[in-house]
């Protein structure tokens, strides 16, 4: 099975555009599993031909079943850019605000994918915003359009689940759901209530705040518990002893995550967001981003310390940007990469999840040991800790692996 013409595509209920995408995949499949028949249009062809031949593009679990069933139902159409796009039903841009590199929002991203969509909306139709976007964006999209002389119902209605188990989270968490108009609320709660167990009505801008809010406070989080961890370190203590005697059987201190290299899409890229709406008067913002990204280059200053880099072999553990994923998106894994090319000996990388379709420089786990005289857990894979390292020296900050040379 490939894309679609434009002859069948009349016949879905509603269109996610960058449907084949992280964002898009659990969405779309939420709405098939819900009844729904989805236009899945995405500018990627090789990832659209993936879905539509059964398989996923990256790990999405408990998606794989879904997907089958959705196109044996032929809930799914594929195709390809903005002249595809079904007249019927409501239209979810999965597009985003990114930001330059000045750490500035990019809001001309969301003009632009909405331009070459406008011939074919209809008025009347459903436009959702779904993925972050700078505060005041869907207000202004809003506007944009009226000025144009155009009539769309325009929402935003933030994904915030976590990367990898946004299917299962769809079904389990409460959606966020705003709309310019109250037709345009009313219509995306009712659609959002289809395939989550609540929904929860804001206006357009608090709805922005709300999911930069979450994503800023969770870096902070990272933020804190990083700075803890050096502070610890610093003293000489067992960050990693310390925590788990504070957590243990405390609930106020449940929350705090373990230390570790915070990083991904969203994380550093939303607080920026945040940020530069707030006129950069966000110093907690920014105080996290100096701590969670100068972590790589503290850990390579102590690794300097205590080994002659020129003379060193050094191998990288995990390259996604988290736990049991096969995302590299702004992963701090990179950067560790990048720091050690011009110092190390060599560099080596390996992770079991990663492709080398997207990062043909990575090696097999053994190689890599076998090759580096001391190794960096960058990413805590669970494979990590039945691994053994022949002995060999492994930094790992975030308190993964229980047995071996490990340096914390």
């Amino acid at each position: 099975m490939s894309a679609t013409t434009p002859t069948t595509i009349e016949n879905a209920d509603i269109t996610v555009i960058g449907g084949a995408g992280h964002v898009g995949i659990p969405l779309v499949l939420a709405l098939a599993e819900s009844g729904l028949r989805v236009n899945v249009n995405d500018l990627n062809q090789a990832t659209l031909d993936t879905l539509a031949a059964g398989k996923l593009p990256f790990i999405e679990t408990g998606a794989e079943p879904v997907l089958a069933k959705a196109l044996a139902n032929k809930r799914l159409v594929f195709t390809r850019g903005p002249e595809h796009i079904s007249v019927a039903g409501p239209v979810i841009i999965t597009i985003g605000t990114p930001i330059d590199e000045f750490l500035n929002p990019v809001r001309s991203v969301v003009q632009d994918c909405l331009d070459p969509l406008l011939p074919r909306l209809v008025d009347g139709q459903l436009v959702i915003l779904r993925s972050t976007v700078f505060p005041g964006t869907t207000d202004w999209v809003a506007g944009w359009l009226s000025g144009k002389g155009r009539n769309l119902r325009i929402a935003f209605c933030p994904e915030r689940v976590v990367q990898g188990n946004g299917l299962n989270e769809l079904r389990a968490m409460p959606q966020i759901v705003s709309g310019t108009t109250p037709e345009a609320e009313r219509e995306a709660a009712a659609l959002f209530e289809r395939i989550a167990p609540e929904v929860v009505a804001l206006s357009p801008l608090e709805a922005e705040f709300a999911k930069l809010f979450a994503n800023a406070y969770r870096y902070i989080e990272f933020a804190a518990t990083n700075e803890f961890y050096l502070i610890a370190k610093a003293a000489g203590v067992d960050y990693h002893r310390v925590l788990q005697a504070m957590k243990h059987n405390y609930p106020r201190l449940k929350s705090i995550p373990r230390p570790g290299f915070a990083a991904g899409p969203c994380l550093v890229k939303d607080t920026m967001q945040l940020s530069a709406s707030a006129s950069n008067q966000f110093g907690l913002g920014h105080a996290a981003l100096l701590i969670n990204e100068g972590l790589v280059l503290r850990v390579v200053e102590d690794i300097k310390r205590r080994f002659d880099l020129s003379k060193t072999k050094v191998g990288l553990l995990g390259m996604a940007f988290k736990a049991e994923s096969d995302d590299i998106r702004a992963s701090l894994s990179y950067k560790f990469k990048k720091v050690l090319m011009s110092q190390a000996k060599a560099v080596l990388t390996t992770d079991p999840f990663v492709s080398l379709g997207i990062d043909p420089d990575l090696k097999p786990l053994e190689t890599v040991i076998a090759g580096s005289d001391l190794m960096i857990l960058c990413a805590p894979h669970a494979v990590y800790k039945s691994t053994d390292f022949e002995g060999k020296p492994v930094f790992d900050v975030w308190g993964h692996l229980e047995a071996g040379n490990i340096l914390k």
